[in-house]
């Protein structure tokens, strides 16, 4: 099962989603940053150099969010959710053709790819009020 890592970095209550550009295998829908883990590479490893690739920017990798296994015919993956902050640089789109600052609460008006939507799930329930 691959190990795919998704940084969510988070700007004045928003999260940055991101729209694979045309050609891709998923063009046209949105995720979170991130990428696959690479041998030996720790998460926190893996992500810096993602967004670094995709993205130039530096960024500082927190703590771990939450995690969604996913299986389709083309893969088998494990999407692992990390709190990122945005520490330095420009975002430029490499592997993307836009990005968005998007409230928890609005994900639901963009076409996610399946393993994000099952995140978006997974960051509702941390994020909901106890219930007594």
């Amino acid at each position: 099962m691959q190990k795919v890592l998704a940084a969510i970095i988070e700007k004045d209550g928003k999260l940055l989603i991101a729209r694979r550009k045309k050609g891709d295998r998923s063009e046209g829908l949105w995720e979170f940053p991130g990428g696959k883990l690479e041998p030996g590479e720790t998460p926190a490893e893996g992500l810096k150099r993602e967004l670094r690739e995709e993205f130039s920017i530096e960024a500082s990798v927190g703590g771990f969010l939450c995690s969604v296994r996913y299986s389709s015919r083309a893969s088998s993956l494990e999407l692992m959710a990390y709190k990122v902050n945005h520490v330095a640089g420009r975002f430029r789109l490499r592997e993307h053709d836009d990005i968005r600052w998007v409230l928890l609460e609005e994900m639901g008006r963009y076409s996610l790819a399946e393993p994000d939507v099952a995140i978006v799930h997974q960051l509702k329930k941390l994020t909901s009020p106890k219930r007594q």
